[in-house]
């Protein structure tokens, strides 16, 4: 069945409607009312669109908080290439974690990986993603010299993921986001390191 356009726009709202009532709650214990009245939708338009019910809604939404993840940090993330881009990035992605606050989609994703079948997979792809555009950047200060020739692009990636998720979970738990700014500082000085 193809899908008009007002009918993307409203399956989209929907969508986005629940995701930012979903990263202020538990996934588990939303229920589909829940979502309804924070979406303002009826039953009968949601299981239109979502004929899987809670399950298959709970999956677009991953995917959906999973795009925001890596669309928030464009378009430094994908051209990492020079130092200052490294610092655009940083301040790109400390900017928007003051901005989201505690709800974060990456977290709300990650709290949905519990409640949602599939939502793993997205999760999983998501970070290969991060981790792998992060890594491209490491290579290419690499082959300009610009770090050590002994850096590790793999290790320095995924060390910066964690990072930004140990940061953002503090974050989530305290409001204070000056352990992801220590966090991603202290990595791009040793990077910076000879």
């Amino acid at each position: 069945m193809a899908i008009t356009a007002k009918g993307r726009a409203t399956r989209e709202r929907i969508v986005a409607g629940a995701a930012d009532h979903l990263r202020r709650d538990d996934p588990a214990d939303v229920t589909l009312d829940d979502i309804l009245a924070a979406t303002r939708t009826s039953k009968g338009q949601l299981f239109h669109y979502f004929p899987g019910g809670k399950p298959e809604l709970l999956l677009a939404v991953a995917h959906h908080e999973a795009e925001r993840v890596l669309d928030d940090q464009e378009p430094h993330l994908s051209a990492l290439t020079s130092w200052s881009a490294w610092e655009s990035w940083r301040d790109t992605v400390v900017a928007r974690y003051r901005a989201q606050g505690s709800h974060c989609p990456l977290a709300a994703l990650m709290t949905q990986v519990r409640a949602s079948p599939g939502s793993d997979e997205v999760a999983a792809v998501l970070l290969a993603q991060w981790h792998a555009r992060l890594a491209d950047g490491v290579r290419s200060l690499r082959t300009q010299g610009l770090v050590r020739a002994s850096a590790d692009p793999d290790a320095i990636a995924s060390a910066f993921v964690a990072a930004i998720q140990g940061g953002v979970q503090i974050l989530r738990a305290t409001g204070d986001i000056r352990h992801l700014e220590a966090a991603l500082d202290v990595l791009l000085a040793d990077l910076h390191r000879p």
